[in-house]
């Protein structure tokens, strides 16, 4: 049997750009669709596959996040006394022990942010959720993952078929054989423009990596952008280890644009039984 992915890695440092001016103050992963913040969906969907430790890779002005996870003693004294129910901030309470933060002091790229982690997760396997990438499925991606992990072991990516025209905004697979939802992956490629992407098989924000990818990373060799990535760090595990792509049954929204983030909160919204009577209320009167 695989070693058990204890730990979920999510870098939340990043400044947040494609969504100014509402991340000026206020970190992207707080920003809210529907009810909640986008992190808390990511933590939600961690929890429900088994991670017991959540390390952030935070930055300066991510305070929020961490707080957002405190237990807020005056509201929670405040809403007992007015004999409210405390039952909706359960979720955003993190156990003992149970939220680790790192900072990253400098936007070197993503495979920088997770070599951040490395004295933390140690010799363990571990997950990597991106916030802003939200993933709407049950079971959740992240479970959906680990019940391919358990099968293969290895090193697994969450992965998409994207437009041809957008493999520049991805890592993208060069697949191998299929079985049951996994391809095997034979090697990767980030960011390749559409003439050289080796197929359509993008690779989108969820990972279940070994241990030996923090070595790889620790060489700080800079890749497409200028920065660390962790798409070419991954490349390097391609045939010493198992290495699978597997497409999850979950609608994935991009929240880190704004039209990704609109989406998501009609979508959203249109499941909430409180929400939806209203929007399909305003949509028949100006669709």
């Amino acid at each position: 049997m695989p070693k058990p992915v204890r730990y979920a890695v999510f870098p939340v440092a990043g400044l947040g750009t494609r969504l100014l001016p509402a991340t000026k103050t206020m970190p992207k992963e707080m920003l809210t669709i529907v009810d909640r913040p986008l992190i808390q969906y990511a933590v939600d969907e961690a929890r429900e596959a088994g991670i017991e430790r959540l390390v952030f890779i935070t930055g300066r002005g991510k305070a929020s996040l961490v707080d957002y996870f405190d237990m807020a003693y005056e509201l929670e004294k405040t809403m007992e006394e007015r004999g409210k129910s405390k039952e909706p901030l359960a979720p955003s309470r993190a156990g003992f022990g149970e939220l680790l933060t790192v900072r990253q002091q400098e936007p070197l790229g993503l495979g920088h942010a997770i070599w951040c982690a490395r004295h933390i997760t140690g010799d363990e396997p571990f997950a990597v959720l991106l916030p802003d990438d939200l993933m709407v499925g049950k079971p959740g991606a992240l479970k959906q993952m680990m019940a391919a992990y358990e099968e293969h072991g290895g090193n697994i990516v969450c992965a998409q078929d994207v437009p041809r025209e957008k493999t520049s905004s991805y890592g993208i697979v060069e697949p191998g054989e299929s079985a049951n939802g996994a391809t095997e992956v034979k090697g990767m490629v980030e960011k390749p423009v559409p003439e050289d992407a080796p197929s359509t098989l993008g690779i989108v924000g969820r990972y279940i990596l070994q241990p030996e990818v923090m070595d790889e990373l620790s060489a700080h060799e800079k890749g497409a952008g200028g920065e660390i990535q962790l798409t070419d760090a991954m490349a390097k595990l391609i045939g010493k280890q198992p290495f699978h792509a597997v497409a999850v049954d979950a609608v994935r929204h991009d929240c880190g644009t704004k039209a990704g983030f609109a989406l998501a909160n009609l979508a959203l919204g249109m499941d909430d039984p409180e929400v939806a009577p209203r929007l399909k209320e305003w949509l028949a009167r100006n669709g």
